[in-house]
């Protein structure tokens, strides 16, 4: 039951204690002992965490012995004591955040099942901190309330998706806008004013067929809708509503030079304007403001000519854009003009680490910011304006030191046509030179997706490889997003470019001498566990094993599962058919129909309650594996989802892998 989601404790926890960082705190120094297998398994002790309006108290998603908890500390008054809140088993955070100075919403999921199709299913939790009581803001299992004066009886409906906001409300602290149908499952959710205690709402604009996100503008006016149409084409429907009258149009027949699909940031102060992704003739994506009334591009934000766009930075008031964002190593902002940040000041200060902006207070001068490396999972810090470094409040991975973790280096890599593939090597924490990269045993690790990208960010993945004492290769294939749309392109309309991308990387480690022909695995989760077993498959000359954890296996019957969702068919299609030329290309580089010819010993790991691999992906390769002569070491986690969220599973798989290693690869020199 949802209110057994959340209970007071009787007992405090709190952040550790407050200590100002020091930048020689971070980077790497003397080599320690291996951490044992179980400390990559654990969830990070902070999940997320946000500040009150006024700075003076802080919310933390935590994780204690495997079970989130959220805190509430008061930042000024350290007498005052903590509220904690315990999490029932099974809840997966999402974000936190206060909505004003008594009030805080949690958003979180849990892997649920409706007519036996596994799904993740959407909450909002409210908290007041005052009455410290609580409550799920858009119950799906309570229609009765819901639902005034309909003849739906409990349990009639369900709907996955109850924590769909569409606009915050900075002006008005009482209230949230949201998205969600009452008669359906999402299909064409109308905006809801919720009150973010009581959870009583009121409708402002009802559903439209084929639009399943809205957009407000700075007034928070819905004021644009975007979606999938529901017959078979999946083609992509955007409406915007005049800033000068009530009337919707079409923007295919009424704003020549918007797409359907084209990426929308939001509005500026000027109601006309619309911030908007587009390739405007180039090959990457570029930030620009479209103007309704003129009915065309009227100023670029910024381009970037190797990287594509992802969002702008705005003042504090909202009025102005100041700065845009794009990832190249790592995630970067380029300030546009004389503006400044407090968060780019920080950057500045401690260039070689990352920066994450989490919250700040409603007047800008405090924030919170997640300061981390490649080799350092990072820590929560508090910073006002004006200091020289963040307090430290807490460790997303204390027990994960950086001495403990190898270092990353970025590198480029020629595939056979020439085309230059960008990708990053972690080193085992011993070797602090680069001239010492010989003869490594070496990890292959393609990302998932497969339509993601990798950066120069912490990976517990593969700084386990790296403690190990294996070096590590992540490659962005092609298909990998960021990077244009010919790169884009050239993955999603053939997979096996990316198949030989990966081989190509694993061929230039030798070609180089850095690893050791005798000691290379593929590994992967997701696409990556695709990628590993094709590896296998196609080139078993390459490896000494393959790992897949929630690896696809079985394409054809992968879209043909996609049939349960909405809109699952069309994006499946879209989004993987595309990439082969016929059944017969489909078939040959499905893992599942060239299992019989496997000799490459295998790892395979999987959840049953998978929701974006079903678990029967993992089953067929398991059966179609009994014709090999691989060896194949298996494991099935009961109530594991697509991530293995719950702790002891994600302990018990990354243990199951240091045995499967030690046993294939064998121990490294190169492990501390």
């Amino acid at each position: 039951m949802l209110s057994k989601f959340f209970i007071l404790l009787k007992t405090t926890l709190s952040l550790c204690a407050l200590s100002v960082v020091g930048i020689a705190s971070l980077p790497i120094t003397a080599q320690a002992a291996p951490p044992p297998p179980e400390a990559f398994g654990k969830l990070p002790e902070i999940y997320d965490a946000s500040l009150s309006p006024d700075a003076s108290k802080i919310a933390v998603i935590m994780n204690i012995k495997g079970e989130y908890r959220l805190s509430i500390s008061d930042l000024k008054d350290a007498d005052a004591g903590v509220i904690g809140v315990r999490l029932e088993n099974g809840i997966k955070p999402q974000y936190i955040k206060w909505v004003n100075s008594e009030q805080i919403l949690f958003s979180f999921w849990q892997s649920e099942e409706f007519r036996g199709t596994p799904l993740r299913t959407g909450y909002l939790y409210s908290y007041n901190i005052k009455s410290r009581k609580g409550r799920i803001l858009i119950d799906p299992r309570g229609q009765g309330e819901l639902l005034k004066g309909s003849k739906l009886q409990r349990g009639d409906l369900f709907r996955q998706f109850n924590n769909v906001v569409v606009d915050f409300l900075e002006d008005d602290p009482d209230h949230i806008l949201m998205a969600f149908s009452e008669t359906d499952n999402n299909v064409s959710p109308a905006i809801h004013r919720v009150n973010v205690e009581t959870g009583k709402y009121k409708t402002i604009r009802n559903g439209d067929r084929d639009i399943q996100q809205w957009i407000t503008d700075l007034t928070g006016t819905p004021r644009l809708g975007q979606g999938l149409k529901k017959d078979e084409s999946g083609d992509w429907v955007m409406k915007i509503k005049d800033a000068r009258e009530d009337e919707w149009h079409f923007v295919k027949d009424h704003y020549p030079g918007l797409k359907p699909d084209t990426a929308v940031y939001g509005f500026t102060s000027n109601p006309d304007e619309l911030i908007i992704g587009a390739y405007n003739g180039k090959d990457t994506i570029g930030l620009y403001v479209y103007d309704l009334s003129k009915k065309r591009i009227t100023r670029d934000i910024y381009h970037n000519e190797e990287y594509d766009a992802t969002g702008v930075v705005l003042s504090k008031d909202g009025d102005e854009i100041i700065g845009a964002r794009f990832t190249g190593d790592t995630e970067q902002t380029e300030m546009i003009g004389d503006n400044d940040t407090y968060l780019q000041s920080l950057r500045r200060k401690f260039p070689s680490h990352n920066m994450d902006f989490i919250d700040q207070s409603s007047d800008g001068e405090t924030m919170l910011i997640k300061m981390s490396h490649a080799y350092d999972p990072g820590l929560l810090g508090l910073y006002k304006a004006g200091s020289d470094a963040p307090v430290a409040l807490g460790y997303y991975h204390p027990q994960l030191k950086s001495n403990m973790l190898g270092e990353v280096i970025g590198v480029k890599y020629k595939a056979r046509d020439g085309q230059k593939i960008p990708a990053y090597v972690t080193i085992p924490p011993t070797i602090t030179d680069a001239s010492k990269i010989k003869k490594l045993p070496f990890i292959v690790l393609p990302h998932g997706g497969p339509y993601a990208r990798d950066s120069k960010r912490f990976d517990y993945f593969a700084q386990f490889f790296a403690s190990r004492g294996y070096g590590v290769l992540q490659m962005n294939f092609r298909g990998s997003e960021g990077y244009g749309k010919s790169f884009e392109e050239a993955g999603r309309q053939n997979w096996k470019v990316m198949q030989e991308d990966v081989e190509d990387g694993t061929r230039w480690l030798l070609e180089k001498g850095y690893a050791d022909p005798e000691r290379v695995c593929i590994a992967g989760w997701s696409y990556g566990g695709y990628a590993s077993l094709m590896g296998a498959a196609k080139t078993p000359d390459l490896y000494a094993c393959s790992i897949a954890m929630a690896a696809l296996t079985d394409i054809k019957d992968f879209i043909k599962g996609q049939e349960r969702y909405r809109f699952g068919s069309v994006i499946a299609e879209n989004f993987i058919g595309k990439g082969f030329e016929d059944k017969d290309d489909v078939k040959a580089n499905s893992p599942v129909k060239i299992a019989g010819d496997m000799t490459v010993p295998l790892f395979l790991a999987h959840g049953e309650l998978d929701q974006q691999v079903d678990f029967n992906q993992y089953q067929r390769m398991k059966s179609a594996l009994k014709k090999s002569k691989a060896k194949v070491t298996y494991m099935e986690f009961e109530d594991g989802d697509h991530y293995l969220s719950n702790q002891e599973n994600r302990q018990d798989f990354f243990v199951g892998l240091d045995k499967f290693l030690k046993k294939h690869v064998g121990e490294s020199e190169f492990s501390p």
